[in-house]
């Protein structure tokens, strides 16, 4: 079996969703590799995306690329030798800074995306045609990062939260193990790092991933409380009967009246009740 073919009979037995199946046709021969899980953006706006590729993200970076993403598996730059944030400018971290793929910086909310929970473990499976060795080093952007805006090497953490050195090749694709931060919500950005060690270049790819958001009937029970927390705190209303001013001394405000009021109202009563006495002994 010729080298070519037997490389992309190995992609297309690890490209197992549907989506993706018909990517091996597509690579060139000289290809090397991308993530398909969680999807990378070149892999998910190329012409074998399925719906993915349909998005209006996918349509957007089309349009802007001028071309479509037909190489989805050759992202790479030569002799960057571990000078990523000195090579690759900000934001132009997806592109790599090449041209032909500027379509993937663009800043958007609606990427194809991959929902993953915090502090999870995570398979990521990176397909490749040809193999390579070399380091995998996978980022996350930070806590409280804005898809709204380009991504920028300031969005990464200095270090990666996971590395794989010579992985092994199973059935077209690298299958990295690691476990997610536990610190984050929202959309964020998986940026990935494939530096060979076998060959000048190295490779860079984004995947979009969705982490659950705060529940919102937390925070609305978490107000709840806080109103209830603070009716309970403020002062009551006295009640009427309660003659407080009147020990100020007489004829100060208007407590006055009420007093001299209630005092009638008690000599009235017991005039009353003494009548009432004598008519009964009569």
């Amino acid at each position: 079996m010729p080298r070519t073919t037997a490389h992309r009979t190995a992609l297309a037995a690890a490209l197992v969703t549907p989506l993706l199946l018909p990517l091996w046709a597509a690579g060139p021969a000289g290809a090397h590799g991308a993530p398909t899980d969680p999807v990378s953006r070149v892999v998910a706006c190329s012409p074998e995306g399925g719906d993915r590729a349909g998005s209006a993200a996918c349509r957007a970076a089309v349009a802007a690329n001028g071309a479509p993403f037909t190489a989805w598996d050759n992202l790479r730059l030569a002799n960057v030798n571990g000078r990523d944030r000195q090579v690759v400018p900000d934001g132009k971290l997806c592109s790599g800074g090449l041209p032909e793929y500027r379509g993937l910086d663009l800043a958007r909310a609606d990427w194809p995306s991959t929902r993953v929970k915090p502090g999870a473990a995570l398979t990521m499976r990176y397909v490749s045609t040809i193999p390579h060795t070399g380091t995998f080093r996978m980022y996350l952007t930070k806590p409280g990062y804005e898809p709204a805006g380009p991504l920028s090497w300031s969005d990464l953490p200095e270090k990666p939260f996971a590395e794989a050195t010579d992985p092994a090749l199973t059935d077209g694709a690298y299958r990295l193990e690691a476990t997610l931060p536990s610190d984050r919500t929202g959309r964020h950005v998986l940026y990935t790092v494939w530096q060979n060690s076998s060959t000048p270049d190295t490779y860079y790819s984004c995947s979009d991933v969705v982490f659950p958001e705060k529940k919102k009937k937390k925070e609305e029970e978490e107000r709840k409380e806080e109103v209830r927390d603070a009716s309970t705190a403020a002062p009551q209303p006295q009640a009427e009967h309660t003659p407080v001013a009147a020990t100020s001394g007489p004829g100060s405000g208007p407590s006055t009246p009420m007093l001299a009021g209630g005092a009638a109202a008690v000599l009235l009563l017991t005039g009353g009740a003494a009548l009432a006495v004598r008519l009964r002994r009569r």
